[in-house]
């Protein structure tokens, strides 16, 4: 009896997991029955009850983190309580499922909060309690931990070529085109490497325009932005602030943050963190 009942309820729960989530003119369907609506404006799916009450939005995002790697997640908002947003992780039932469908499965199997009674509120409400973390794989989050010091560095390039750190000089470009503007992409390959200097003209690297790779004045080599098949939304060729601060990174002697300890805090350029 006991064995029957563990076959029973295997049985049942494999069931329950390979539920069919279909998606026809707005409404979402589970195993034929009408469960919740979805509606699409400016890409933001807000999902409504039956009665068509909107009860929460998500919205789809893919951005570049640094070079060629991208994050791709969701946020979630509440129609009638805005005040959290939550950023989550989603799954698509295939490859080729567009948002609308990936939306509504996520909902389903990974979120809980549409089953075979419509919008879950208590599972919803339990979501945005608990606030669930992201599932970053190890390329992810070194890149957002890239992201995080090229940021604070807050480089950016004037229309002469130099570089500068939160608004003070640090560096150089040279052997530009004539053409050239800071935020212009290096798409010409010449047999002349662009070459940066720190503020005391000393030699730090060169960018291979032909290879686009950046070389440091030490020998460490790195290739921006390779071509990826299907993701044309990548850029091949980069910029001159994307140089700099891929050099930054590299050669951490390049350019430094400037930090203070006073009373126990970190002043960072004159702001308190």
């Amino acid at each position: 009896m006991k064995k029957n009942l563990i076959i029973m309820f295997t049985i049942l729960g494999f069931l329950l997991q390979a539920q069919t989530v279909k998606i026809k003119r707005g409404i979402v369907t589970l195993e034929g029955v009408h469960v919740a609506k979805v509606s699409n404006k400016s890409n933001i799916y807000t999902f409504m009850d039956l009665k068509e009450t909107p009860i929460y939005t998500i919205e789809f995002v893919d951005k570049s983190i640094v070079d060629s790697v991208r994050d791709s997640y969701i946020r979630i908002n509440r129609v009638y309580n805005k005040d959290k947003t939550l950023e989550l992780d989603y799954i698509s039932p295939s490859a080729f499922s567009g948002e609308e469908k990936s939306a509504a499965y996520t909902c389903v199997k990974s979120l809980k909060i549409i089953d075979e009674r419509g919008i879950n509120i208590k599972n919803l409400d339990e979501l945005f309690k608990n606030n669930p973390k992201r599932k970053l794989d190890s390329k992810t989050k070194d890149a957002y931990t890239t992201r995080s010091k090229i940021d604070k560095l807050n480089i950016t390039v004037n229309n002469v070529g130099e570089i500068l750190s939160n608004g003070k000089p640090v560096g150089y470009f040279t052997n530009l085109p004539v053409s050239f503007g800071s935020e212009d992409t290096i798409t010409d390959k010449t047999f002349v490497d662009i070459e940066i200097y720190d503020a005391n003209s000393k030699y730090i690297g060169k960018y291979i325009t032909t290879t686009k790779q950046i070389k440091t004045a030490g020998g460490k080599t790195f290739t921006l932005y390779r071509e990826i098949s299907g993701r044309a939304s990548l850029l091949k060729f980069p910029t001159y602030k994307a140089i700099a601060e891929r050099m930054a990174i590299l050669d951490p002697n390049f350019i430094k943050i400037q930090e203070k300890v006073i009373v126990g805090e970190i002043k960072r350029d004159g702001v308190e963190k």
